[in-house]
This record gives structure tokens, sequence and C-alpha cells, in this order.
């Protein structure tokens, strides 16, 4: 289909020309990481489907179809339901504060009969949509230095201090970070920026003296030092490193980690489960995984490039921000290079729930590829 094509009226509404337009590649690149972390899944269940790895799967092909769902919404539809989505997250997560679940001592989750989720998962879509909105109809000089910056500050500290109290570090930290990405994309000054980062700097020590809980700390001072307490708080860092060290370049072999086999690497189905592929496949293997990644990254933001609207430009680039961060986080926390969080690898790991956030945005981002000659405004809209 070519751009002529797309610019005549009414071609672009056909759904066999959107479904075209939906990026293949992007899809195969995303299908090849969820597929090798259902081969590792395979290994360290016994080679065996059961428990995780059949689940994956399938969660993976629900997600995919719900994905390329998605992406035939018109991206004004998203515009339209920006703010309610954020404002539905922000009372959910109120709501987890009043009435949520008590689960190994975090109050993270709402209940409704068999079925009980986490609002935070709801709120990292619903930040990203409520920014680009914002932003959208906000003019360059407000977005670079104005009084009109407490308000996605304000947008952004609500859910980030909900999601903290419950406690939940590493989400309110990727709430926090992607908040401020499109903060920064939208135009911030630099003066702000480089103010907000001394800022950041000069606020961490005392928050890890003083704000956080016993165990969280505990973390950041296992991080610095995890010979310290090496069967307990330390246990986590050391073992993923022994299975990222014993690898070397080729790996052990398929089914052949020590550390994940033979139960020594905790949480290898999830957090660690980049530790259990380093281990079985080496650096070669880690070396065309985090390619895949970043082949996704890169495709993801050329979508937001291509996008004729400011609000799909930044809601694209948000997602894309957000599914990053999960793969930097996860990286540097196996590697020993961050606190463990409890921050999952984006499709590779075992879990319904981040795959199911992370293909809805994936969903959205594939709205503005479809839709990107659409100019969205805050009435009906029209096609360029």
């Amino acid at each position: 289909m070519t751009v002529s094509a797309l610019t005549r009226p009414g071609e672009r509404d056909r759904l066999i020309v959107k479904f075209s337009e939906i990026d293949w590649l992007f899809v195969l690149a995303m299908s090849l990481i969820a597929g090798t972390g259902g081969l590792m899944l395979f290994s360290i269940g016994g080679l065996s489907w059961d428990p995780w790895a059949a689940q994956h799967a399938m969660r993976f092909a629900l997600c995919l179809a719900m994905m390329v769902a998605l992406a035939l919404v018109d991206i004004r539809v998203w515009f339209a339901i920006a703010y309610p989505i954020y404002a539905i997250g922000l009372l959910l997560l109120v709501a987890v504060e009043v009435v949520g679940d008590t689960r190994l001592g975090a109050q993270r989750w709402l209940s409704a009969g068999p079925v009980s989720f986490q609002p935070s998962e709801v709120m990292k879509l619903g930040i990203v949509l409520a920014l680009a909105r914002f932003y959208h109809s906000t003019s360059a000089h407000r977005a670079q230095l104005s009084w009109w910056l407490l308000i996605p500050a304000a947008m952004i500290g609500a859910p980030v201090l909900l999601v903290a109290h419950q406690p939940d570090l590493g989400t309110a930290m990727l709430i926090l970070m992607t908040g401020v990405a499109i903060v920064v994309l939208a135009g911030l000054s630099w003066k702000i920026i480089a103010a907000g980062a001394l800022g950041f700097l000069a606020v961490v020590p005392p928050f890890v003296l003083f704000v956080m809980h016993d165990y969280q700390r505990e973390r950041v001072l296992n991080f610095l030092h995890p010979e310290r307490d090496p069967s307990g708080t330390g246990y986590h860092s050391l073992q993923s490193m022994i299975a990222l060290g014993s690898g070397g370049l080729l790996g052990k072999g398929y089914g052949l980690g020590s550390q994940s086999q033979l139960d020594y690497l905790p949480e290898k189905q999830t957090d660690f489960i980049f530790a259990t592929l380093a281990e079985e496949f080496g650096f070669l293997g880690c070396i065309s995984v985090l390619i895949l990644y970043a082949a996704v990254i890169f495709m993801a933001l050329r979508t937001a490039f291509l996008s004729h609207s400011h609000f799909g430009r930044l809601a694209a680039a948000g997602v894309t921000a957000t599914f990053t961060l999960y793969v930097m986080i996860n990286g540097a926390m196996v590697m020993g290079l961050a606190p463990v969080v409890g921050v999952p690898m984006p499709l590779l790991s075992y879990g319904g729930t981040v795959m199911l956030t992370v293909m809805i945005g994936f969903g959205l981002v594939q709205s503005v590829r479809v839709h990107r000659y659409a100019e969205v405004t805050s009435g009906k809209g029209s096609i360029l």
C-alpha cells in the first residue's frame, strides 16, 4: 500500500488496509522474544510444558490477538479515553489503600471474586495516555518552562506516592521514570532537567535512610555489598551472578544449567530468567536476545517518529520508555548493577499481568502506526 493510496479519502478506514499497516516485523521480533521465554520455561520446568511453558505460550497467543485488535482502534478513541483511564487507575490505587489485599507484607491487590489484579498495572498505561493528551494541547513554551508544569508533576506524583506506599518501589520507579521521560520528550527546559537531576541526587541518601522500609534498605545495602549476607539478603544477587558467569561464551547447553535446574537460582522463571538464559546459552545467547529487544525498541520509536499527531508521538514514545525501563532495570538487577526490585524481563519472564500490560501498550503503539495520518483534536477530528 503506497503513501499516495493511503491519502485517498476513506482508504485508510478500510479494515484490510489497517491490518496491512501493522508492523509485522515488530510482531515477529516480539514473538521471537516470547518464544525464547517459552523455551527457557520449558527447560527450567524439567523439560516439561508444566507448570510454566504452556501457560506462557497460551497467554502470549491471546495477548497477541488482543494487541492486533487494539491496533485497529482509531487513535482518536485512545485520545478520548486517556483521562478516564488515568482517573480509573488513580481511583483503584486509592481503593487499594482502603480495601486492598495484603500479601507477603505488601498491600497491592484488589480482588473481585476469583479475580485478583494490581491497579498499578493500569496506571502504567494511564500515565502515558494522560500525559500524552495533556501535552498534545499544551504550547511549546508551556511545555518548556511555566507554572503549567505543576499539572504533569501532580499527575505523576500522585500515583507514584500511592504505589510506593503499598509498598512497591519497583513499579513506583517505572511510573516515575516513564512520566519524566514523556515530560522531557515534550520539550522540558534543560535548566529544569539539570536542577531536577541535582535535586534527585541530593534526596537519595535521606530517602534511603529515613523513608525506605527496612527490607528495601536491605536490598540497597545488598546491592552495594552482596557478600555481607550470602545466604540471606545477598543470595539472589550472588546466585544470579554465578549463573551469568558460569555460562561463558556459548553456555552449558539447553537444559543443563546447574543453577536453575538444581534450584539454586531463586525466581528463575520470573525476575531471574535472563540469568537462566545466560547460563544455558552464554554470552552469545544473551546478546541475541538483547538485539531482539533493541529491534523492538527501535521500531516502536520509529513509529512514534512517523506519527503526524503530537499525542501519537508521545503515547508511542511513552509506551516504549516503559518497555525500555523494564529491560534495563531487570538486566541491571540480574547483573548486580542495581538493587533487586522485582521487575521482570518483559515477554521473556513468566507472568500474565506484566505481559498483558506490555501487549496493551504495544497495541497502542501499533494503533499510532496504523493511524499515523490521523489529525487528533479535542473535538471530532479529521483525517489529513
